[in-house]
């Protein structure tokens, strides 16, 4: 079992940046492959983004595409997501999510194939 921790929410104001961390622990794998999501009040739980075990490639949704950028540490334990100007609509809940195994472009996006998820970190986007 991987256990995640996230951490770095916070409250700011439109525009402002902030950088996510997840920290996994556990039966990690270089194979490890792993995801951010964010569920907003009231909404289902969407991709944010994601970064694939395979060549450490990463995909995004339309919404975020130049603006949020993920990267992990060289130990491969820690995700980080760093968002930039952001917007009220980025207000959720965001969630750490990890497997073993590699993942696509496409794959990462669906919620179903993780079997590892972090508490989440609240971030409020004032206007």
């Amino acid at each position: 079992q991987v256990q995640l921790a996230e951490s770095g929410g916070g409250l700011v104001q439109a525009g402002a940046s902030l950088r996510l961390a997840c920290v996994a622990s556990g039966r990690t794998h270089p194979t490890m492959s792993m995801a951010w999501f964010r569920q907003a009040p009231g909404k289902e739980r969407e991709f944010v983004g994601g970064i694939s075990s395979l060549r450490g490639s990463t995909a995004y949704r339309d919404s975020v595409q130049g603006r949020f950028t993920i990267s992990k540490d060289n130990a491969k334990t820690t995700m980080y997501l760093q968002m930039n100007d952001l917007k009220p609509e980025d207000t959720a809940l965001y969630y750490c999510a990890a497997l073993l195994g590699a993942t696509t472009a496409q794959s990462m996006r669906d919620r179903r194939i993780y079997n590892n998820w972090g508490q989440g970190t609240q971030v409020t986007v004032s206007s």
